[in-house]
């Protein structure tokens, strides 16, 4: 079972010669505007086994010398996969760390229990399974009396000078160019200290402490310098949302107002990222600035895009000079002119365009990103959170419904977690006032006063959720979701499915694995229904990762049916719009929405009234989801205007996967 599949997704649109050259001197060609040696693999798994092995190996040589290995270690999503793999080793090779030396690169301050601090997630993801001495484990202490702050910052660099300096340490990367908590600002020479988290370091926390509001105000954190003058420093920066900080910290200037940018020039130092990561770095997403290109439509496509950018031209007003004077001759060679280039991107990105998501009946499709048999179709639409249908998708499910197709829309997740207990606590009481009028002696007004007291006076944040807590939670959700899939059209309640996978419900913020259940559950729905036309999401910035176990759930079933005959004749299309939107090199399906669907589809949204303002994990994004979905719409579709297409209100795009394009 295939269970990492999208990762593969960006494989089909970058050249491996970008991101693996075959020599040093194609490696100086393309990465010469890359000041920190960056590495790209094609998955976050694949880079954290190599950096894992490295590890190992360094282990294994300085416990042949008898001597110490010193790690710095942060906290943060980065790490994960490099955890999980020397866990591996561990278990399964023999890998040892009765040698290791581990210093906390930064722990938060003041903590009121030692639940949430980064000790206790370092522990929880690596120290407590491999065989590392208590004696071996450095950390600042979240509740010492702050007074007592300053001296501990001395005694703590002076610890790692007796151990003898730090030998190897792994940064993750923040989304404004963070590196152990040191926000921008932060001067090179700054030493070990107390700092007070900017609100990006906050939001990015608040995943580990439930809320935002639960995040200390502060925290102790490790000095750039030291860092710097580590054996090795390796810094991690995986997927689609790391991708513009990334090249900031890569390809920008040295500067103080993104700090990971001091690992430039520092030969010491580099960075290990994936394809998605690497996405914004000029040898792969403008390849033709360093190299020469391997043409194909979608680069093509992209090009035309950006020199439309760069001479604020809509592509059929681009002339030969535009092209020359911006590197793109190698254009003008194959085809000609310019003027044949223009025609050919205008008329690719205008047939990407259609009313018709499931396709036009009695219609001639040749030109049309759907087919348009058979009519009417049987269509899934995968929801990651019982939201997402509707946030990113919420105006092709409508116009899906109202053009006579058979739409079943399947909720992946409860989405338990997502919701406040101050919704919990109004929805009980409620539920307590309705049963003093109808039924007074009933158990569920006794519950519901169980959960309410819970809630307002015996609730711990260290807590599991409460089994009742995650029931009232998910059955919220599970409400909203279908009074906003009935808002756009599933009048019949069979065809509302919520699949609970059970990777997602562990009642806290870190979920299980996938795993062969969770695929399961999506081969029976797929092989009961059978659909000519498959929705999931491909907007994998997702921050807590859910979106990607839900699409790996998907691809994975599909991986292992793709031979069956009804799936040769499926067609599946990836939406984007929760956290970010589709580029328009890739997009293949354009629905353009007008103000009505649009206005429409902010209501389909708004029924979903637990993750509004009060919504426990909205992300590093101020706006609220019908903000970001209609404002990432209508960017597309001015997008549309400025390359000379028509104007529409809002557009919302697609892209096809096919499996049989995965190895």
């Amino acid at each position: 079972m295939k269970t990492n599949l999208s990762s593969q997704i960006t494989l089909t649109r970058i050249p491996v010669r970008f991101y693996r050259p075959e020599n040093a001197y194609e490696q100086s060609i393309l990465t010469q505007y890359e000041n920190i040696p960056t590495t790209i693999y094609e998955s976050a798994e694949e880079g954290s086994r190599i950096v894992a092995a490295e590890i190992a190996a360094l282990i294994a040589e300085k416990q042949r010398e008898g001597k110490s290995f010193v790690m710095g270690l942060p906290g943060g999503r980065s790490p994960q996969s490099l955890y999980r793999e020397l866990i591996r080793m561990h278990k399964e090779e023999g890998l040892s760390f009765a040698n290791v030396v581990v210093f906390n690169l930064y722990e938060f301050y003041p903590l009121v229990s030692t639940t949430f601090s980064n000790l206790t997630y370092l522990k929880n993801y690596l120290l407590d399974h491999v065989d590392i001495s208590h004696d071996n484990i450095h950390s600042p202490n979240g509740q010492m009396p702050k007074e007592q702050i300053y001296d501990f910052c001395i005694e703590y660099e002076k610890a790692i000078e007796n151990a003898g300096g730090l030998d190897y340490v792994i940064l993750g990367l923040g989304h404004a160019g963070t590196i152990s908590l040191n926000s921008p600002g932060t001067a090179a020479g700054s030493s070990t200290r107390f700092i007070l988290m900017d609100v990006d370091s906050k939001k990015e926390a608040s995943t580990q402490f439930k809320n935002i509001e639960n995040v200390p105000v502060g925290a102790i954190t490790l000095s750039i310098s030291t860092i710097l003058k580590s054996k090795q420093v390796v810094m991690m920066a995986w997927g689609d949302r790391k991708a513009n900080i990334l090249r900031k910290a890569v390809e920008g200037k040295e500067t103080d107002s993104v700090p990971a940018s001091y690992l430039q020039n520092k030969p010491n130092a580099r960075l290990v990222t994936d394809l998605s990561g690497a996405y914004s770095l000029t040898r792969i997403s403008h390849p033709w600035l360093v190299t020469n290109c391997e043409w194909d439509n979608k680069l093509i496509r992209r090009a035309i895009v950006w020199l439309c950018h760069i001479t604020g031209k809509p592509i059929l007003k681009l002339t030969n000079k535009d092209y020359s004077e911006h590197g793109l001759e190698g254009l003008l060679a194959r085809y000609g002119s310019a003027y044949a280039v223009n025609i050919q991107i205008f008329n690719d990105i205008q047939h990407t365009i259609t009313g018709w998501p499931g396709g036009k009946p009695n219609a001639d499709d040749s030109n049309r990103p759907e087919r348009a048999t058979p009519f009417p179709k049987k269509v899934i639409i995968f929801s990651p959170h019982p939201d997402d249908d509707v946030i990113s998708m919420g105006g092709t499910f409508r116009r899906l419904c109202d053009q006579g197709h058979d739409v079943y829309v399947a909720y992946q997740t409860s989405g338990n977690i997502a919701v406040g207990d101050e919704e919990v606590v109004r929805y009980c009481e409620y539920l307590r006032d309705v049963c003093d009028r109808y039924s007074p002696d009933s158990p569920s007004r006794t519950k519901a006063e169980e959960i309410i007291r819970y809630l307002h006076f015996d609730k711990k944040a260290e807590e599991r959720e409460h089994p009742d807590v995650l029931f009232m939670k998910g059955t919220i959700r599970r409400e909203e979701a279908r009074a906003a899939a009935r808002y756009c059209g599933v009048t019949d309640d069979s065809r509302i499915r919520f699949l609970d996978l059970p990777f997602y419900e562990t009642g806290m913020v870190k979920k299980n694995d996938i795993s062969k259940k969770d695929v399961r559950i999506i081969l029976e729905l797929l092989d009961e229904i059978k659909p000519d036309q498959i929705f999931v999401a491909g907007d994998l910035a997702d921050p807590h990762g859910t979106h990607k176990v839900c699409l790996d759930a998907v691809l994975a079933a599909v991986d292992s049916i793709k031979k069956e005959p009804w799936m040769k004749q499926c067609r599946i299309w990836m939406y984007r719009g929760a956290w970010a939107e589709w580029e328009m090199d890739h997009i293949e399906m354009a629905v353009p929405l007008s103000p009505e669907e649009l206005r429409h589809k902010r209501n389909a949204i708004l029924k979903h009234q637990s993750q509004a303002e009060s919504a426990p994990f909205l992300g590093n994004d101020e706006r609220l989801f019908w903000q970001r979905a209609e404002d990432r719409n209508r960017s597309t579709a001015e997008l549309y205007r400025q390359l000379g297409l028509a104007a529409y209100e809002a557009i919302e795009a697609f892209v096809r996967y096919n499996p049989n394009n995965i190895c």
